[in-house]
């Protein structure tokens, strides 16, 4: 037998007996073996699609501890506890630690003690823990959420470009990269800055199937997300994210308010409640976390029903790595965003009162310009968030576009009126005043400026305030208007709108839709329940109580006893012995050994 296929036997062995899983998906064989056998590689793979595998069973086939470098200090307590329900040897080295503790973990690294050490790249980087790891074998560098590396990315972190180091002073080590977002620019400066560029690189579709997209128009965000929350996804698990600390806090008390089980997590806070509120959407069931970007990066919890975004994200990157958090285990999920004009006024205003030099500012503004053609698309919305990615795909069949298609007409000669109006104004003025110079309003600012005279009053008083909103935001998307950052919002025409002035070029705008509410669903938790049987279903709540009891008592999250899909799994097949409750996904060696008999005595209760 040769020591390739020597390698993947080993590596399925662990896979089944640790882990509980009965095969690899996508490429997770191939980077396994390109890992365990020395080699370097650059993973990219959707949020669960089994990332951490991909490091996790290299270092355990591997002679020595694999080094994790995680940014996220406030889970590595709760990923280690994971691994230790799993039978692995993991630990981690960061600020939360007394010197006691540290003195203690680094002894177990010296001695060979431990099969993962989790590290943040501040503490890898001090000579310390450099002078530790000369001192240890070493069996791996895995370096996570490895688009914290580009600087023209969504969550830079400058500590990560010094990464290299692994390189310049561990050449015989192997390093696995690894994130779940990055365009080909992306990608391609991870791989420069870490010095990767002769590393295999490993691309997954970054298609989520199980999610659902879903945009609307903003009127009244906070009531729109508490009518989608109360009628789709009543007592789920969710995040929403807002822009500001502010809204953050108004919007958890708001939800509050309405009978929402919510909680706020922003910078701003206090350490500990910060972190208490984490703890308790990690542990705790049908909480919906209120959150800055600052929340979410690593956060594991499978049964993650929905995100939502009152504010319309700076990018793509985001809005894919923060949708991605949603539906986890696989199960339907939702990615739903209330957006609108004040939104993209507020974007661009940030980009251009950033400090940041000129050409850091025509990527932000590029990449925003991404995110608005993806919220004002005519087709579906998967098709362009994959081909923003580089990725070709058809019509999903799975979000709003596709659900219910978007009738598209010639809206040139409302475009030349719009555009008219801007230019009649002296593009001096924001996008409440040049529609109410359309819709012909009579104001004191418009009678001010003698706006009641011009030529474009009153030319589109056929058309109602929240239309011309939305054939603006249009206007923007497509290029033909950008709103300045004075302190008007001024609305300026751009040189592409020319054309469509001179009449020379048609433009087509997407109908216009009243907002309406409309029940589809009910609880996608519920309704995911609904395919258990009675008696599964009677089966699966014991195990769900047994398992919050079980959680509490070793003070981890529920899900890391068990996730929600292997109980289910359990529930339908109902093994009546150990033998058939080793062949359920998700239940390996070390969680049989531990709950096995207690299972079965759950089963045996009927």
């Amino acid at each position: 037998m040769s020591s390739q296929s020597s390698l993947q036997d080993r590596a399925l062995d662990v896979l089944q007996t640790v882990f509980g899983y009965p095969s690899f998906r996508g490429h997770q064989a191939e980077i396994i073996g390109q890992v365990a056998a020395g080699g370097d590689a650059l993973v990219l793979m959707p949020t669960g699609g089994g990332k951490s595998l991909c490091y996790q069973i290299p270092a355990l086939l591997r002679d020595g501890v694999g080094v994790v470098v995680s940014p996220l200090i406030a889970l590595m307590q709760d990923q280690v506890d994971a691994l230790a329900e799993l039978g692995v040897r993991a630990a981690f080295l960061n600020s939360t630690q007394t010197y006691e503790q540290a003195m203690r973990t680094e002894r177990m690294v010296r001695g060979g003690e431990l099969d993962l050490l989790y590290v943040a790249p501040e503490r890898l980087l001090t000579q310390r823990c450099l002078e530790l790891l000369d001192a240890s074998k070493l069996a791996l560098f895995a370096i996570d959420e490895a688009h914290c590396v580009s600087q023209w990315g969504h969550d830079f972190r400058p500590e990560y470009i010094r990464l290299s180091v692994l390189h310049e002073r561990f050449p015989q080590v192997p390093r696995i990269a690894l994130t779940a977002t990055a365009d080909p620019q992306t990608r391609a400066e991870i791989a420069h800055r870490l010095q990767l560029d002769d590393a295999r690189q490993f691309v997954s579709s970054f298609d989520r199937p199980n999610i659902r997209y879903q945009i609307v128009e903003k009127n009244n965000g906070r009531k729109q997300l508490l009518d989608f929350i109360q009628e789709e996804h009543a007592g789920d698990a969710g995040v929403v994210y807002c822009l500001s600390r502010k809204k953050v806090e108004e919007t958890a008390e708001f939800l509050c308010a309405h009978g929402v089980n919510a909680l706020p997590y922003h910078a701003g806070m206090e350490l500990a409640d910060r972190t208490a509120n984490q703890s308790r959407f990690l542990r705790e069931d049908g909480i919906v976390m209120v959150a800055t970007i600052a929340f979410g990066m690593g956060i594991d919890k499978p049964d993650v029903r929905f995100v939502a975004h009152l504010d319309l994200p700076k990018s793509i990157e985001g809005y894919y790595q923060e949708t991605g958090r949603a539906g986890r285990d696989g199960l339907p999920a939702d990615a739903w965003m209330a957006y609108g004009l004040q939104d993209v006024v507020q974007q661009r205003r940030m980009i251009d009162e950033s400090e940041a030099d000129e050409s850091f500012k025509r990527v932000q503004g590029a990449k925003l310009d991404a995110m608005l053609g993806l919220c004002e698309t005519l087709h579906c919305r998967r098709v362009r968030l994959l081909d923003y990615f580089g990725q070709a795909s058809g019509p999903c069949g799975n979000c709003d576009i596709c659900l219910s298609p978007p009738v598209s007409y010639d809206g040139s000669v409302r475009m030349q009126k719009l555009l008219s109006a801007v230019y009649r104004t002296e593009q001096r003025f924001g996008a409440g005043h040049v529609i109410d110079v359309l819709r012909g309003t009579d104001s004191e600012k418009i009678r001010q400026w003698r706006h009641d005279k011009l030529s474009v009053f009153g030319i589109g008083a056929d058309v109602g305030e929240q239309e011309w909103r939305a054939i603006l935001r249009q206007a923007i998307a497509l290029g033909l208007l950008v709103v300045d950052h004075d302190a008007y919002s001024s609305l300026k025409l751009t040189d592409a709108a020319r054309p469509v002035l001179r009449g020379e070029q048609q433009v087509l705008l997407r109908e216009y839709r009243k907002p309406e509410k409309k029940k589809r669903d009910g609880s996608r938790a519920r309704a995911i329940d609904a395919e258990l049987s009675g008696a599964a279903r009677a089966l699966f709540d014991r195990l769900r109580a047994w398992r919050v009891e079980t959680a509490r008592r070793h003070n981890v999250p529920a899900y890391v006893i068990f996730h929600d899909a292997t109980m289910r799994e359990i529930a339908k097949a109902r093994p009546v012995s150990i033998n058939e409750l080793r062949n359920i996904s998700g239940v390996g060696e070390r969680k049989l050994e531990t709950y096995g008999e207690e299972i079965i005595a759950l089963i045996n209760e009927d």
